[in-house]
């Protein structure tokens, strides 16, 4: 290992210490629920803005009008101490010129001389990818929280300087050729996705300005509909129901093109629940509030625990007699329904819109003659995407394979195998050793500056008493 070894299996040269041992300086952001998205005021970063790359995306930006001075600036690095027990302890390094203002749910740190700001925020975001924050957090309702001590605590291997600047160099280098595969990989799932939309555009025959096949009609989804059953909302607990208990499911039970039936809520002991609105195998569901993306997506239940039930934001579609289920959820989940439902959508918010049973009803289909050919068309589909999931599962253990690339590098990088050691740069012991000195020095002039006595008392104006030291 370049120079050998330091102690406790460090590189030579190297030290461990916390955040608050080397006085890496903490500072919350502020809330704000007055934004716009009309570039009025300053930008007002937020969770989401911290990618999971650790970079900072302001792609979805929201301003804010704020005088105050509380700001990141160039060099500063954002953590994100609020979110999902998942996400938080995100962490990215500031590279804007403009001064940016950062909500609440998010931690400034600005590190001492000698310290790179690239540096540590690549290794507390590699802390965060590596599940170290989970193990730390405090759990909420619905979310979760690292607090200002616990992020102080927060261990760290630091390099010298130097080769602090060489590890963050070598790992842009790196990281460009890993993230532009994963955006290869990501184009060609997108591919995949289309060739999927296609597939099913060609079979269920919604392709615009084809004629229909003899025997075939245009009709609506409620001409193949018996009934649509909508379920009930009330206060539930913060998790899911356990296996004897009773669970209504959420929207993202819903959302990802199969039915997920962990995603509940435990309805509390004592509350009286309807079975009618018991979800049984091969029920066709539809999420009738969700983002804009994903109002309207259908999924058919395969076998299912019981004791789930529908929410007030999920539809039971039950099809007439001699309708195909299957042909049914392919039809549904076309681009061409998909869309119907998307323009139909009502809400002010992207993250939650709302389509009625009527919108629903109304959707225009291609009905085919007969039940035996929706068979058919729901058989082809399935065998079609079934061959397009081989080519998925492909792409899956490509994608699997750069997670443990990055995993690797950043591995390296941290313990000192990602680039070479130097023996004359300054080994990060000097380093500590003058920020205990400065701070030592600092805290001792407060300690001289708090024993000073008073030689006066105001006795005018209280609001012009002497300030505090």
């Amino acid at each position: 290992m370049g120079n050998g070894e330091g102690i406790s299996g460090l590189p030579k040269g190297w030290a461990r210490a916390t955040l608050g041992e080397i006085g890496v300086e903490v500072q919350p952001g502020f809330a704000s629920g007055k934004h716009n998205r009309d570039g009025n005021g300053v930008l007002h970063l937020r969770p989401m803005n911290i990618t999971r790359h650790g970079v900072i995306d302001t792609s979805d930006a929201r301003f804010i009008e704020d005088e105050s001075e509380r700001r990141v600036q160039r060099g500063d690095i954002l953590f994100n101490n609020t979110n999902s027990p998942a996400l938080v302890g995100k962490t990215a390094w500031v590279d804007s010129e403009k001064p940016l203002a950062y909500s609440n749910h998010m931690t400034r740190l600005r590190p001492p001389v000698g310290l790179d700001g690239q540096f540590l925020a690549i290794q507390l975001h590699a802390l965060w990818s590596t599940g170290y924050f989970k193990t730390v957090l405090n759990n909420h309702v619905n979310q979760a929280s690292v607090s200002r001590k616990v992020l102080l605590d927060t261990t760290i291997t630091i390099p010298p300087l130097a080769e602090q600047r060489r590890i963050v160099a070598r790992l842009d280098e790196q990281l460009d050729h890993v993230e532009a595969g994963e955006s290869s990989l990501a184009r060609a799932a997108k591919k995949l996705t289309e060739l999927i939309s296609q597939i099913r555009s060609r079979e269920v025959r919604t392709s615009p300005g084809k004629e229909l096949p003899p025997g075939w009609r245009w009709g609506t989804v409620g001409d193949v509909l018996q009934r649509i059953e909508a379920g009930k909302s009330f206060t539930c607990l913060p998790r899911a129901a356990h296996e004897d208990e009773w669970g209504i499911i959420k929207v993202s039970a819903m959302t990802w093109g199969e039915f997920r039936a962990d995603e509940n809520k435990a309805v509390p002991e004592g509350r009286e629940v309807n079975p009618d609105f018991e979800i049984c195998s091969g029920d066709i569901l539809l999420s009738r509030a969700n983002t804009v993306e994903y109002v309207g997506a259908p999924v058919l239940v395969g076998p299912v625990r019981g004791k789930l039930l529908l929410s007030d934001k999920s539809l039971r579609l039950v099809p007439k007699d001699r309708v195909s289920r299957e042909w049914l959820l392919e039809v549904l989940s076309s681009r061409y329904v998909r869309d119907q439902y998307s323009d139909a959508a009502t809400g002010t918010s992207d993250s939650m819109r709302n389509i009625s049973q009527g919108v629903v009803k109304s959707a225009r289909i291609p009905v085919p003659g007969s039940y035996d050919e929706q068979q058919r068309i729901a058989s082809v589909i399935r065998d079609r995407i079934a061959q397009v999931g081989v080519l998925r599962d492909a792409l899956d253990s490509q994608a699997a394979e750069v997670i443990n690339l990055r995993a690797a590098l950043l591995y390296a990088a941290f313990t000192g195998t990602l680039v070479a050691q130097d023996p004359t740069d300054e080994p990060a012991s000097t380093l500590l050793d003058r920020i205990r000195a400065q701070r030592s020095a600092a805290t001792g002039t407060k300690s001289a500056r708090r024993r000073t006595p008073r030689t006066s008392k105001s006795t005018g104006d209280p609001g012009q008493g002497e300030l505090p030291l």
